[in-house]
């Protein structure tokens, strides 16, 4: 990243991220897609705030329960977004889910609406819109339902870049 400094690239963090990790984060990311705790949210605000840059951030959602994956449970977003209002340097820009791996894309189209819905209901409670104006969803196999379904933003990955190699 430091070879891109001078270009106006905006680089977004995707993929868990652990508290103790903030600080880096927020040094060298424009957006954090999964913020999936008020900790993590605190933590991102204070080491934006203490660089003097403005960071943004999203939500991660977990709808489908499993396991192997972060995000907030349904009743602690309102409450993390409640927190967001008084943040001056770590922007809320709004929500993010990954939902199960499937084979047939269609079968992600509930994930999708379901966060969708949960915006829609978050700002009919009170939050501010601008807190919820983008909804990261959908990558390589799916983007086009979740563009059908109101994503904002896609995560594609795969299609520009190809299938990772594990070693």
């Amino acid at each position: 990243m430091d070879q891109t400094a001078d270009l106006p690239l905006k680089w977004h963090l995707v993929g868990h991220l652990q508290s103790n990790k903030a600080r880096k984060a927020s040094a060298r990311f424009d957006m954090v897609h999964s913020v999936h705790s008020a900790e993590l949210a605190d933590r991102l605000e204070q080491a934006a705030s203490e660089a003097h840059r403005g960071l943004e951030w999203l939500i991660q959602v977990d709808l489908a329960g499993e396991p192997t994956k972060h995000g907030a449970h349904i009743p602690d977003i309102a409450p993390l977004c409640g927190q967001a209002a008084g943040f001056t340097a770590a922007r809320l820009a709004g929500l993010m889910v990954l939902p199960p791996a499937v084979e047939n894309p269609e079968q992600v189209r509930p994930y999708f609406r379901q966060l969708r819905e949960l915006r829609e209901r978050l700002i009919s409670q009170g939050v501010a819109a601008n807190l919820l104006r983008e909804l990261s969803m959908g990558m390589s196999d799916d983007f086009e339902i979740a563009v059908e379904e109101g994503a904002t933003m896609v995560r594609v990955g795969t299609a520009i870049f190809g299938d990772r190699t594990y070693v």
